[in-house]
């Protein structure tokens, strides 16, 4: 396991059968997320769009947390980690072109649980709580606590979350579909793995092209969204990939994928 960049040790990354698994090593401040912390999740997020290789990642922390949100004590010092154009962590606002999934055990808190709202799919251990405790300190949750998880839950379980800033356990995360998956404590990374692995066998053209359709008609009509949807992937169905999907499936053999 090596370092994304910058100080060594405060973001790890691993790489094993095309997913990089990004981990906040910060286990003695939870996992708080400072300005290095940020530059490098930042670097860590370029890697994984950037190497070919690599056909999804996985976010978590070390030692039994995800992250407890921003390091206050580094804020206090005058230290953002928030990174301009990209947001909290460098990822909040990042347009990560392929598929990030979040393996969360303990605590997502804060910018911790804004990065998890930041990824496509969340495994959890039973025992993770999420929560937005920001109201309890005069602040908001603006790095997309307030944007998303509206979208992502029902209004009125949202609300409680972020007018209370009491937590959402795992189960009830599951129960109204923020959760993928529920698994038991400590196995939330294992799992993740091996949902990455599973998207990753799939086209690469086709998973960022799902990605980016639902990113940009979200708040489309129905007719822009299929007029934008139409713009997006019309490269999909005329890709070598897309023939190549067809030969497997007439040869009843795995597709080799080319990304072209």
């Amino acid at each position: 396991m090596s370092t994304a960049s910058g100080a060594p040790g405060v973001v790890l990354h691993d790489r094993r059968a095309g997913v990089l698994t990004i981990t906040i090593n910060r286990p003695q401040q939870k996992n708080a997320v400072d300005h290095e912390v940020a530059v490098q999740l930042g670097a860590a997020v370029d890697l994984l769009d950037g190497d070919p290789e690599l056909t999804a990642g996985v976010l978590t922390g070390a030692g039994g947390v995800f992250s407890a949100g921003m390091d206050l004590k580094a804020f206090a010092k005058g230290e953002l980690p928030v990174l301009p154009g990209r947001g909290f962590g460098g990822l909040t606002r990042t347009t990560v072109r392929k598929p990030l999934i979040a393996a969360v055990e303990g605590w997502a808190l804060g910018g911790g649980f804004e990065m998890v709202l930041a990824c496509d799919l969340i495994v959890a251990a039973e025992d993770a709580r999420f929560g937005f405790p920001e109201v309890m300190r005069g602040l908001v949750a603006a790095e997309g606590g307030l944007v998303r998880l509206p979208r992502r839950l029902p209004h009125h379980v949202a609300m409680r979350v972020l007018l209370t800033g009491e937590p959402l356990t795992a189960a009830e995360g599951k129960e109204h579909g923020l959760v993928n998956e529920l698994t038991p404590s400590g196995a939330a990374l294992g799992v993740a793995r091996e949902l990455a692995e599973r998207v990753g066998r799939n086209a690469p053209l086709a998973l960022a092209a799902v990605k980016e359709v639902v990113r940009e008609t979200q708040s489309l009509n129905e007719s822009e969204a299929f007029r934008r949807q139409d713009e997006l992937t019309s490269g999909v169905f005329a890709s070598e990939d897309a023939q190549e999907g067809a030969r497997a499936f007439a040869d009843k053999r795995a597709p080799v994928w080319h990304g072209r």
